[in-house]
């Protein structure tokens, strides 16, 4: 074989770089894990070609935001991910990571969105690691380390603040994953888990992050009335640790906060730290979680996807089952508990604005484990590429594509990913711009996107045809302090 030949060209595309520079009709050229080449390469040696004239090519999108810690073992081909052109999920959010984590009993809510007392066996972050490098999920894994996991592993009550020993002691784990390769401390300050931890055990955590360069990410302790509060909550744990913030799923929920959003932009900019906070958010206006009775509210649909009490009346809405038990939503929401719920409180023009803003990436924040899923699970991606961008010309393609690839990629330092250029890994998601579109639905989201031609991850086709491959390459992408050991 001769030295310059490449594995594979992807021949007639238009390149969208990821970089947020406008397009190009160009071919691109692979040899085993990276790109060599994009441009005109038809008198190239390839062992491969293959056609993609009409498509558009583009980094492999990147899910800033999900739970699927526990998943890409459990089900490492991903399928929900890679048929949406997925190459890379970000897991351990909002406080929850399945590492450093063992249980000797059920899982206390948030945790329980990952998974059952069986699933939480890494004591330490590198045999979480170890796990996803043997196991090969179709996707790669970049992990943040949960402070609410942190808590639940060396608190025997988390009703209350760490004390100086518990402190020490998560420091301690924390200071193990980031050496190991995790890429930043997440936390979920509005869960009744976290909620008594004050900002200064926050601060002591993300010390020890920014020690390693890695970021804060958090779901804020309100995103409700006192959402400007928690902002500024935010930004002070990121001004004092000096590490970069990213506030988790954005929103103004709640209906006395709609039309907020401007607000809360406004907030962001104007603190000092704005070069270093970002944000990401999901395109519908609906959330989803466990059932959390602080959230009921008459004039919010709330449709409630499993129960545990209540199996059969899973995928009905609270106001139905309110109605049909003769008691009020409250009441019939405690009957139901425990239990999951799809919240539609977000209002469409505030998810637009915080959608289009420079500083916002996207992320899926679906629940792998819900037997009845947001359609975010598996439309996320498509459904901003087709309804925001083609249909209604909410924000150009090319700036799309970079808050789903170069930008997060930058932000969560995650090395020669998010880019088709030479030298960066072939992580690459081939799709028709006229075609793509999401049609997972809230009645029936376990439905894959259309308009995804392929998806290579390190160089190999994961999915093509609208089918997997069984090609499965993903790797663990380890933190900035430990890229040098790759």
């Amino acid at each position: 074989m001769a030295d310059n030949q490449l594995d594979l060209v992807l021949t007639g595309g238009t390149v969208i770089d990821g970089t947020n520079s406008p397009p190009q009709r160009a071919d691109v050229g692979l040899r085993q894990d990276r790109i060599v080449a994009v441009g005109d390469l038809q008198d190239a040696v390839a062992r491969a070609t293959c056609d993609v004239t009409g498509k558009t090519i583009a980094p492999g999108f990147i899910d800033v935001h999900t739970h699927d810690d526990n998943a890409v073992l459990a089900k490492p081909d991903c399928f929900p991910k890679i048929s949406q052109g997925v190459t890379c999920v970000v897991v351990g959010n909002c406080g929850i990571s399945a590492a450093p984590m063992r249980l000797d009993q059920q899982p206390p809510e948030p945790l329980n969105l990952l998974g059952q007392q069986e699933d939480f066996v890494f004591e330490s972050f590198d045999r979480y690691i170890e796990a996803v490098q043997t196991t090969q999920p179709a996707v790669n894994v970049a992990a943040l380390v949960g402070h609410t996991s942190l808590r639940i592993k060396h608190m025997s009550d988390l009703s209350r603040p760490a004390n100086a020993s518990e402190a020490s002691a998560m420091r301690r784990d924390l200071e193990s994953a980031m050496a190991s390769g995790a890429i930043g401390l997440s936390t979920g300050l509005a869960y009744a888990n976290a909620m008594p931890a004050p900002t200064d055990e926050v601060i002591d955590l993300a010390r020890v992050a920014a020690e390693h360069h890695g970021l804060y990410t958090t779901h804020l302790r309100s995103e409700f009335d006192e959402i400007i509060d928690a902002l500024e909550e935010s930004f002070s744990i990121g001004s004092q640790a000096r590490l970069p913030v990213v506030v988790s799923h954005l929103k103004c929920a709640g209906p006395q906060n709609w039309g907020r959003s401007e607000e809360v932009l406004e907030a962001i900019a104007a603190t000092a730290h704005s070069d270093r906070v970002h944000m990401d958010c999901y395109p519908y206006s609906a959330g989803s979680s466990n059932l959390d009775l602080k959230q009921v509210d008459e004039r919010v649909n709330i449709l409630i996807t499993r129960s545990e009490s209540h199996p059969e009346q899973s995928r009905r809405m609270l106001a139905e089952i309110a109605s049909d038990w003769g008691v009020s939503q409250m009441d019939a929401a405690k009957r139901l508990m425990p239990a999951g719920a799809v919240y539609f409180s977000i209002d469409e023009q505030d998810m637009r604005k915080i959608l289009r803003h420079p500083r916002s990436m996207i992320g899926s924040d679906g629940l792998p484990l819900d037997p009845h899923p947001h359609p975010r699970l598996y439309g996320t991606f498509p459904r901003v590429l087709g309804k925001y961008v083609r249909d209604e010309s909410l924000l150009p393609l090319t700036q799309a594509i970079h808050k789903m690839t170069g930008l997060p990629a930058s932000v969560f330092g995650l090395a020669d990913r998010g880019r088709v250029q030479p030298g960066c890994f072939a992580d690459l998601v081939v799709f028709d711009a006229e075609l793509i579109n999401d049609v997972a639905t809230f009645d029936d989201p376990i439905r894959p996107a259309v308009g995804i031609d392929r998806v290579l991850v390190n160089g190999s086709v994961a999915f093509a045809d609208q089918q997997l491959t069984g090609e499965r390459t993903g790797r663990y992408l380890y933190g900035k302090q430990t890229h040098s050991t790759l």
